[in-house]
């Protein structure tokens, strides 16, 4: 009788086996947080996760939707690659929407905005290729080139954007030309910066002389609460194929749908069909049809403009609560982005925004901290605060709760001694 396999050998550790790439896909802290939050007290106050208000999502018309669509059993099948024809003819007649020239074949429906950053790396990010990103960014954009086993060289942030006068010094140091260019050129995340229009025409320029790629991340560019963002870099490329764009309806619908779109050049957009029938076969079918019905039905616009009037109030409350809890700290700023969903909120030198976000946690606030945004050895001494998803009172009550955090940390920092 032949002994138990356990008699024999010790079990097997699988992950012995790991590609050697496993070791630089780190996870994303922002969407580690999701699940965290959930188990946390009642009361919490959370400015961590970038999702639309509960009450922004218009669930009514989305439920009387999917009431009528899934008479249909199609609606539960599996639909083409490329994504649903109404979806995708609703997306062309919505030129908002596109901010730029194309057609059907530059278009392709994908689940979300994050796999249309995956698709971007899988096929245009080699190993050691040269990645230039800002400074702080999107925690989940460099995770993906990271996981392709790119090299991401960072480029700091002010105002007006990515400081793109700084990027032929930063190549130089590096040795040679980047490959790819990820900016978030509008209310960016988490710094909520916009990319100004010189510079947006100026990293186009650099694009072209280094032969290199931009792909334009921009989930927040129809959320504008004082003046619009210039024209998007897709536009402005005028169809010359340097830019891929990226866009999502996570914010501006209801990011449980699981749609967004990528737009770039017909040969590319082909390559990214052949890319998703080894992935996923198609987007959430159901969710791309009630998409192209609410589109039909134009409430789209009124809906962004309810959302802009709402969000802004948030933003302008969560400014105020600022200022008043934080607006007499030496070393403690913040920007007031135009836009978008989130601040960046900078503490004083050698404060630690882990530390911040651990004792505010406690205090019943949740954030995540600037070390998710930033490089190895860079400042982290920030946090990312999401006005989008609290109400003004939560907003309120949150700050005051993040300065009873502030004043605790102090108070160990002075304890602790020189």
């Amino acid at each position: 009788m032949p002994l138990p396999r356990s008699a024999v050998s010790p079990p097997l550790d699988p992950t012995r086996a790991f590609a050697a790439r496993a070791a630089g896909i780190p996870g994303s802290p922002i969407d580690r947080s999701i699940g965290l939050l959930r188990s946390e007290r009642a009361d919490l106050v959370s400015f961590a996760i970038g999702a639309p208000a509960p009450a922004a999502i218009p669930a009514a018309e989305l439920r009387a939707i999917a009431g009528d669509l899934l008479a249909d059993d199609g609606a539960l099948s599996y639909g083409p690659t490329e994504g649903e024809a109404d979806l995708r003819a609703a997306l062309l007649e919505q030129r908002a929407l596109l901010d730029g020239p194309g057609g059907d074949a530059e278009l392709l429906v994908t689940a979300g905005g994050t796999q249309g950053i995956d698709l971007v790396c899988k096929l245009f990010v080699d190993r050691g290729d040269l990645v230039i990103a800002e400074s702080p960014t999107y925690a989940n954009g460099v995770a993906i080139v990271t996981s392709y086993e790119g090299e991401v060289r960072r480029c700091p942030l002010d105002g007006d954007g990515m400081r793109i006068e700084q990027i032929p010094d930063i190549l130089r140091h590096a040795g040679r030309r980047p490959k790819l260019f990820y900016v978030i050129p509008n209310f960016q995340n988490p710094g909520g910066a916009t990319l100004s229009l010189a510079r947006r025409e100026r990293l186009l320029e650099l694009a072209e002389r280094y032969d290199a790629l931009i792909l334009e991340d921009d989930p927040y560019g129809l959320l504008h609460y004082d003046a619009l963002p210039p024209p998007s870099l897709y536009r402005l490329d005028g169809g010359h194929g340097r830019v891929i764009a990226v866009r999502s309806f996570s914010k501006i619908l209801a990011p449980g749908l699981r749609a967004g779109w990528v737009m770039g050049p017909p040969a590319v957009i082909r390559a990214f069909v052949a890319a998703r029938q080894g992935m996923d076969t198609c987007a959430n079918v159901l969710g791309q049809r009630m998409i192209a019905a609410y589109l039909r039905t134009g409430a789209l616009a009124a809906h962004l403009a309810r959302l802009r009037i709402a969000y802004r109030a948030r933003r302008d409350a969560m400014l105020a609560a600022l200022d008043d809890q934080f607006g007499r700290l030496d070393g403690v700023g913040w920007t007031r982005p135009g836009g978008g969903a989130f601040l960046w909120l900078t503490l004083p030198r050698g404060m630690s925004g882990d530390a911040l976000a651990a004792a505010a946690l406690a205090e019943g606030v949740a954030c995540v901290p600037g070390s998710a945004f930033v490089g190895p050895g860079e400042p982290d001494n920030a946090l990312r605060l999401c006005f989008t998803h609290p109400d003004e009172d939560a907003i309120i009550e949150g700050v005051r709760r993040l300065r009873r955090a502030y004043d605790g940390v102090l108070r160990k920092r002075r304890s602790a001694g020189p």
